[in-house]
C-alpha cells in the first residue's frame, strides 16, 4: 500500500494551549472542533475520475456556490469513529478499515466515487498527526473522526455530480448521553420510518437522520432519551433506533440482535460485539426481532437485558421502552451489557489485549 501524501498548511492562530485545556476538560459531544482539517478533490474524466490536492489545512467555512448539489440532492455520506489516548501517550483508534468499507458502500449507494482505503486511513492519520494535542485522556474521553463527503459541483441537472470533496473534523468527545451511564428511556415510533425497502437504509447518508428528527422530537415529549423504528410490513420488527443498534440478552444465553434486511445500517459496534459476544461463550443471533416479542420477553424474564449501541453512545442499557400509553419496564439487568461495554471499551484504550487486530495506531 503506497502511503498517501498530504500537503500541510498549519493554522496561523490555533487555540491557545489553555483553552483547549478547558475544552477537554468537560469536551461534550461534537460541540468543539480541532485547528485543522482534511480536504481531498475528486473530479470525473471519461476513465473514472480522480482524487487529487490531499491537504491538511486550518479548520474554517467552506464556500459553496448556492447552486452546489449538495443542497439540493442531498448527494452526501458520512462516517464516525474515535481516536483514543493509551497510557504510554500514543493515538489509536478501532477498526478503520471496516469504516473504510463502509464508506464505500454508501458511496455506491448515492452515486458517489469510492475512497481508496489507503487514502481514507491517511487522512485519520494526517489530521490526528496534526492535532494529537486535541485527544483527551479522561475517562471514555476521546477525539471523535467525522469523515464525508459531499458533492460540491454547482449544478442543477437531477444527475451525479461531476466534483466531489471528501473531508475529515475532529471532535473531543465525552459521554454522548452526559454524566454517568445509566439506563435510557426509548419511545416507540409509529408514525414514522427511517428508511423503506430499496431505500437508502443500509447507507451512512444524512437524509436517514433527517428522517428520523422528527420522531427524536416526538420522543423528548415523552421524555424518552431516543426512538425506535419498526418495519410494519415484518410483524413490527425492530429496525435501530434514530442513531444505533439494539441487543436483546435472553436468560439462556442468547445475545440477539435484528437481521441486516438492507434498511439497518451495518454498525462497526454492531460486528465488533458479535465477535466479542461469540468470545464471552454467547449463542450469538442476527434474526428478526418484534416489538412483541421484545415486550413479551422483558414481562416474562426471557429477555433479561436490553442495550444500543454505536460509535458515539458506545453501549448504553435500554430501561423503558413507551409504546404510545404502554410502558414497558427494565428488563432490569447490565451484568452483560456492563461486561461488553467494558470489554470493547477496554481494547480500544489499550487495557485489554487486542485479539482481534482491531487497533490502528494514528499518533
Amino acid at each position: 500500500m503506497n502511503t498517501p501524501t498530504f500537503a500541510r498548511q498549519p493554522h496561523l492562530s490555533p487555540l491557545a494551549d489553555e483553552k483547549r485545556a478547558e475544552i477537554l476538560e468537560n469536551p461534550g459531544f461534537g460541540d468543539a472542533f480541532t485547528d485543522h482539517m482534511v480536504s481531498i478533490d475528486w473530479t470525473w474524466s471519461e476513465d473514472g475520475g480522480t482524487w487529487h490536492d490531499a491537504r491538511v489545512e486550518p479548520y474554517g467555512p467552506l464556500t459553496l456556490d448556492p447552486a452546489t448539489s449538495v443542497l439540493h440532492y442531498a448527494q452526501e455520506i458520512f462516517e464516525g469513529l474515535k481516536a483514543y489516548r493509551h497510557a504510554d501517550g500514543s493515538v489509536w483508534t478501532f477498526r478503520p478499515e471496516v469504516n473504510a468499507a463502509r464508506l464505500n458502500r454508501s458511496a455506491r449507494r448515492l452515486a458517489l466515487p469510492e475512497l481508496p482505503e489507503e487514502l481514507f486511513l491517511g487522512s485519520l492519520e494526517a489530521l490526528v498527526e496534526a492535532d494529537k494535542d486535541w485527544v483527551p485522556s479522561g475517562d471514555g474521553q476521546s477525539l471523535y473522526l467525522r469523515p464525508f463527503m459531499i458533492a460540491t459541483e454547482a449544478f442543477l441537472g437531477v444527475r451525479p455530480a461531476k466534483e466531489v470533496r471528501y473531508m475529515v473534523i475532529a471532535s473531543p468527545a465525552g459521554n454522548y448521553f452526559g454524566g454517568e451511564l445509566k439506563p435510557v428511556t426509548i419511545w416507540v415510533s409509529r408514525e414514522y420510518a427511517r428508511a423503506g425497502r430499496g431505500g437508502t437504509g443500509a447507507a451512512k447518508c444524512g437524509g436517514n437522520y433527517a428522517a428520523s428528527m422528527l420522531p427524536q422530537l416526538q420522543a423528548a415529549a415523552q421524555g424518552a432519551n431516543q426512538v425506535v423504528f419498526l418495519d410494519h410490513e415484518r410483524e413490527d420488527a425492530i429496525e435501530e433506533l434514530g442513531g444505533m443498534n439494539v441487543f436483546f440478552v435472553f436468560k439462556d444465553g442468547r445475545l440477539v440482535t435484528p437481521e441486516l434486511t438492507g434498511t439497518i445500517l451495518e454498525g462497526v459496534t454492531r460486528s465488533s460485539i458479535l465477535q466479542l459476544g461469540r468470545d464471552m461463550g454467547l449463542t450469538v443471533e442476527e434474526r428478526r426481532v418484534t416489538l412483541a416479542e421484545w415486550a413479551e420477553g422483558v414481562r416474562s424474564g426471557e429477555i433479561t437485558e436490553v442495550f444500543a449501541c454505536g460509535t458515539a453512545a458506545v453501549v448504553t442499557p435500554i430501561g423503558r421502552l413507551l409504546d404510545g400509553d404502554d410502558v414497558i419496564e427494565s428488563a432490569g439487568g447490565t451484568d452483560v451489557t456492563l461486561r461488553i461495554r467494558a470489554e470493547l471499551e477496554g481494547i480500544q484504550t489499550g487495557k485489554v489485549e487486542d485479539r482481534h487486530g482491531w487497533l490502528h495506531r494514528l499518533a
